[in-house]
């Protein structure tokens, strides 16, 4: 049985395993994060070139978001020390920025969650660099249709297995693998809450989406089988058979009558090329 809460303004903000229900003052929030989050991603499209260093990028990032008088969530979050996670071709998430530099080719996603005001907006995007294989830019195409598509199952009345079905069925008709290993997750003012926001499921199963749901959705598609492995840095997520993966994500609030993302690219930056 799924417990729900709904959230006052002195509700205290601890990770209970209920699903938070939040109001208009937190969908606000969460739309200042959001765009943010989303600006951050757009400043980014100049500098996803051959040659910059992923060390480079997170310093970008870490310079736009506190220049806005906020604070990336991941550094010193469980002791990672960088504002982005940067995943590289077979790196599936949480890739470690560094001195590795992008070379023509190379498909890369950036997860950002700036914290405004104390909410958190969390979102990630996938870039093409260079001259990239039709074969890397299909597998990027077509992880961010398992994302709308799964944006799209999420309203009121439909349950959370619709989204993990929609996204499942359009990426394994294309002979992909649905990463099972990560998930999604209800976001806020914690950065990670109930629900889990699984990519693989069955129509008309798992929690209810109620208004005032707000939670992510994340899905990782790879290339060739879903399994992957985690490195020895016990952050990088890597495919097992080394097929490359992509992955787009937005945060997304359930309202009366559909949903609401928060994340939406200010520039139109949806999907590359940007």
């Amino acid at each position: 049985m799924t417990d729900y809460v709904t959230m006052t303004s002195d509700a205290p903000i601890t990770r209970t395993g209920a699903i938070k229900l939040h109001g208009p003052d937190a969908f606000a929030g969460m739309h200042k994060a959001g765009r943010l989050c989303a600006e951050t991603l757009d400043m980014l499209a100049a500098h996803m070139v051959p040659g910059v260093t992923t060390g480079e990028i997170d310093r970008l990032i870490y310079d736009f978001v506190t220049a806005a008088g906020a604070v990336p969530a991941t550094l010193g979050y469980r002791g990672y020390g960088y504002s982005s996670c940067i995943s590289i071709n077979h790196v599936v998430c949480h890739g470690i920025p560094g001195d590795k530099a992008l070379k023509s080719g190379d498909i890369v996603n950036v997860d950002v969650t700036p914290i405004v005001d104390g909410w958190h907006g969390d979102s990630s995007r996938m870039y093409l660099i260079g001259d990239v294989p039709l074969k890397a830019r299909r597998l990027v195409d077509v992880t961010y249709e398992c994302l709308m598509l799964g944006i799209e199952q999420a309203k009121p009345g439909n349950q959370m297995g619709d989204v993990a079905h929609a996204i499942q069925r359009h990426a394994e008709a294309h002979r992909y693998g649905v990463v099972r290993d990560f998930c999604g997750h209800g976001v806020g003012r914690l950065f990670h809450d109930a629900p889990e926001v699984v990519h693989v499921g069955k129509p008309g199963t798992g929690p209810e989406l109620k208004p005032g749901m707000i939670f992510t959705i994340e899905p990782m598609i790879n290339i060739g089988r879903a399994d992957v492995k985690l490195l020895d840095d016990g952050w990088t997520a890597v495919t097992r058979d080394r097929s490359l993966s992509a992955q787009f994500e937005h945060s997304v609030g359930i309202t009366e009558t559909g949903c609401e993302i928060f994340t939406l690219s200010p520039a139109g930056f949806n999907r590359p090329p940007y």
